[in-house]
């Protein structure tokens, strides 16, 4: 007879471990968890108790309602197991439960968007569950596109003195990230972000060049007289010695023009002269050189194809 009932005893303590173990097991789940936003998805399991057993969203306030319980529970800016005790703590207080066990995992973040737009192969908005960084973003929208300018624009919304929200704008060079690969520049991010690759400016040069049009401006200082003849496929034949760059100041909107000695600029003898976004570069037309250079070939060209022609007109005359 004892050793039936230590049998028994043994058995009831094997399942009640058993049981609840998957609570031990939820806990260490919880472990790199979140903190739970207005929103969010949770599943609140209590032991024993499945009339408590549910899945819940947290509403805009940050708070959450349960069966039975008067007053809703604040959960904004809680973790998980932050949520349990507190849930278990109203679950005594109102006489409802003695010991309640109860368990809280996040089935859906909601309150944590990233969004990536502007100059990527593929604009998204996500959610940041885990350690999300600046490279993490962008890769999730596809890598930049060649349109991309020289920043990423990371806008973050912070409580202000007076309640109101702020936005802090933070300006990440893309040749640090990118090409120098620096970590100080593929900063954390949290949710809530808002990450814009701006499109890059638009440089233009028109008149006697081979291949005139629009071309992307690159970094400042980094797209330079010579470097845009070299992309619209180097001058015309009958192209000025001379050139001049026409430019809209952004705080005036004055037009100015800029002369340039083009001859000197290509012979070395002068320095190369940065462009800015939206310059036009404005090489005229030679049109001395084009008559003098047209008339030696129609003289050339009608005594080649006429020298009998001209032979018998002279002997004639």
């Amino acid at each position: 007879m004892k050793w039936d009932v230590v049998l028994l005893s043994a058995f009831i303590g094997i399942g009640s471990l058993q049981a609840q173990a998957p609570s031990a097991g939820v806990a260490a789940g919880n472990l790199p968890a979140q903190k739970i936003g207005p929103n969010d998805l949770l599943a609140v399991s209590v032991y024993g108790a499945p009339e408590f057993t549910r899945s819940v969203r947290v509403d805009d306030s940050g708070k959450l309602s349960l069966p039975m319980v008067r007053e809703q529970l604040h959960a904004a800016g809680k973790l998980p197991m932050e949520l349990e005790r507190s849930i278990a703590e109203a679950l005594r207080k109102g006489e409802i439960l003695v010991d309640p066990v109860v368990t809280v995992t996040i089935v859906e973040y909601f309150s944590r968007p990233i969004s990536v737009m502007g100059a990527v192969h593929k604009p998204t908005t996500f959610q940041a569950v885990g350690p999300v960084s600046l490279l993490d973003a962008v890769t999730r929208a596809e890598g930049l596109s060649q349109d991309a300018g020289p920043e990423i624009l990371v806008t973050r919304r912070q409580r202000g003195e007076t309640d109101n929200d702020l936005s802090l704008v933070q300006r990440i060079p893309v040749k640090g990230l990118v090409d120098a690969a620096d970590p100080e520049f593929n900063i954390a991010l949290h949710g809530g972000e808002e990450i814009r690759v701006p499109e890059a400016g638009k440089i233009y040069v028109v008149g006697n060049v081979k291949k005139p049009g629009a071309y992307t401006a690159g970094d400042a200082t980094d797209t330079t007289v010579l470097k845009l003849l070299a992309m619209s496929e180097g001058l015309a034949p009958y192209a000025s010695k001379n050139a001049y760059i026409f430019r809209r100041e952004a705080s005036t909107g004055a037009k100015n023009e800029i002369p340039l000695q083009l001859s000197r600029i290509m012979q070395r003898k002068s320095p190369d002269v940065p462009l800015l976004s939206n310059d036009i570069l404005y090489i005229p037309d030679n049109r001395g050189k084009r008559i003098g250079l047209t008339a030696l070939e129609r003289i050339v060209g009608f005594g080649s194809a006429t020298a009998s022609g001209v032979l018998i007109w002279g002997v004639a005359r």
